[in-house]
């Protein structure tokens, strides 16, 4: 099962640490050349020596996906190395949570800025390279379990995730024709370091003592744990891979059963 993605040219946003990272190096390991891009001036230490293992197939690029008029000089940028992108992990995300009446414009904001405008405009230009060369790809969009269902305290994120899944349906069925497949994952819980930020927000809003709603979450997964980022690197291999050619418009969920579709 090797060299699944031999001859790919990877985009993975959000790729200097968690789920960005793992997909990396899985692409990686399956012979895809990738390039990994995030917000940081400098790729991570954990992102730096995976580029150290693999100086030949792995290139680093930094970017803002909101300021969305730089996307495809973006795009351009990394198929100069590597080649056209014909495989985009669409991973960069920001999480936050308040109180619905609390709630304010700046958090809204912000996190649609990242995590639907973004995202959106990082799969068109990707898309838009693709249809202009006459070459199929696959885009794989990273939504959440969140997108499936409203949460009291994480409004803003929840609606950022179900426009996710949204958007991946519409541009499954617009790309269909040239060739081009767009899916999704939804994450459940997965223990990355976004979840320090996440279970101490909750901690303040749900007066839990620190680590309290992480360790809660973990049990509730009909699994028994939560998900690593490895977890769903297998998935983001195969739905790249050409095992799941007649694959398309569909989010998977990989959450240890939290979320049954």
């Amino acid at each position: 099962m090797a060299e699944r993605l031999a001859g790919r040219h990877a985009l993975v946003t959000g790729g200097g640490g968690g789920i960005g990272l793992a997909v990396s190096a899985a692409y990686l390991a399956e012979g895809a050349s990738c390039t990994a891009v995030d917000i940081a001036a400098a790729p991570s230490p954990a992102l730096a020596a995976l580029r150290e293992r693999h100086p030949q197939q792995l290139a680093y690029l930094a970017a803002d996906i909101t300021q969305t008029d730089r996307l495809p000089a973006l795009v351009h940028a990394a198929a100069q190395r590597f080649g056209i992108v014909d495989l985009l992990f669409n991973n960069a995300a920001v999480f936050d949570l308040a109180p619905l009446l609390d709630s304010d414009e700046r958090m809204y904001q912000r996190l649609f800025d990242v995590n639907v405008k973004g995202l959106f405009f990082t799969m068109q230009a990707v898309l838009k390279a693709l249809v202009a060369a006459g070459r199929p790809g696959c885009v794989i969009n990273l939504a959440s379990q969140a997108g499936r269902r409203g949460e009291a305290l994480v409004a803003h994120y929840c609606a950022t995730k179900a426009a996710v899944i949204s958007y991946t349906q519409s541009a499954a069925l617009a790309m269909a024709p040239h060739g081009i497949r767009v899916n999704a994952i939804a994450p459940g819980v997965v223990d990355t370091p976004m979840w320090n930020q996440v279970d101490a927000l909750f901690a303040r809003y749900e007066g839990l003592q620190p680590g309290e709603k992480k360790a809660a979450v973990g049990r509730a997964v009909p699994l028994g744990r939560m998900g690593v980022p490895a977890d769903i690197a297998g998935a983001a291999v195969f739905l790249a891979s050409a095992e799941s050619a007649y694959v398309t418009a569909q989010t998977l969920n990989v959450d240890g059963g939290n979320v049954m579709s």
